[in-house]
């Protein structure tokens, strides 16, 4: 197969199904995983399709079927109490003097809103995280610049990840759209997946902040699969196979 004949084959499979992962398109056109990442490379500057984590995404097909990002007003009152006793029981996972991650999830900031004033430095891509956190004199808070998603209130895109390369930490707590045991973690848009992918990749330690409703949901996009999560702290309602599952795989459970 020639190389354009190839990537017309790429193109035609992704606009097909919507995403596909590299293996899959390694398999179909007989070529190493490593040509396929390089050919999405190049499909990708030429616009005709998007990379995402292990695969790509039909540019076609992304803003239908990307689910919008809920409002924070809204996340900040959906399973409140559930979140908040997350929260709490994350706290106990940080020492005075660790450098942690926080997301712009609300479970993230009802820790910034827990936190005691100890020494810390935080890193956040969290408007509402940062500004909880302003008020303790202990704590340094470094944020992220980039594209303003106004709906969370977050710092995503290009110029957000590129800012992460500067940092190391070591504790990331970030909660996501869907946990799935064979699929892993997921997301609601590619922005918030690909700035939740590179935060795992500068953290000594990942901790999945999750409400039991998020199990077994496979959101539109990837963010990482379940081997590179340390810990997941949850809530009572999980059932206890599934705990045994994660626990089976190394991933310790903390149930609020």
């Amino acid at each position: 197969m020639l190389v354009a004949e190839r990537y017309e084959k790429i193109v035609e499979l992704v606009n097909e199904r919507g995403s596909i992962r590299v293996s899959e398109l390694s398999e179909q056109c007989g070529v190493t995983e490593e040509t396929i990442r390089r050919d999405l490379d190049r499909l990708e500057q030429a616009g005709r399709l998007r990379r995402s984590h292990g695969g790509a995404v039909s540019v076609k097909d992304l803003d239908v079927q990307a689910q919008p990002e809920t409002p924070y007003s809204e996340r900040e009152i959906i399973r409140a109490d559930d979140k908040r006793r997350i929260a709490i029981e994350a706290i106990k996972l940080i020492s005075p003097k660790d450098r942690i991650l926080l997301d712009a999830s609300s479970t993230a900031w009802y820790m910034a809103r827990e936190m005691p004033d100890i020494p810390l430095t935080v890193l956040t891509n969290s408007i509402k995280v940062a500004l909880e956190l302003s008020g303790k004199e202990k704590i340094e808070v470094i944020s992220t610049g980039g594209q303003l998603a106004r709906r969370s209130l977050s710092y995503v895109g290009p110029l957000a990840e590129r800012s992460l390369d500067a940092y190391h930490v070591d504790k990331l707590f970030l909660s996501c759209k869907g946990v799935h045991l064979e699929r892993g973690i997921s997301e609601s848009n590619e922005l918030q997946a690909r700035i939740k992918h590179k935060m795992i990749g500068m953290a000594d330690s990942v901790h999945v902040l999750a409400d039991s409703s998020k199990f077994g949901v496979q959101a539109f996009t990837h963010v990482s699969d379940l081997a590179e999560v340390d810990r997941i702290v949850t809530d009572k309602r999980l059932p206890g196979e599934i705990v045994r599952e994660l626990e089976s795989r190394g991933i310790a459970v903390s149930i609020a």
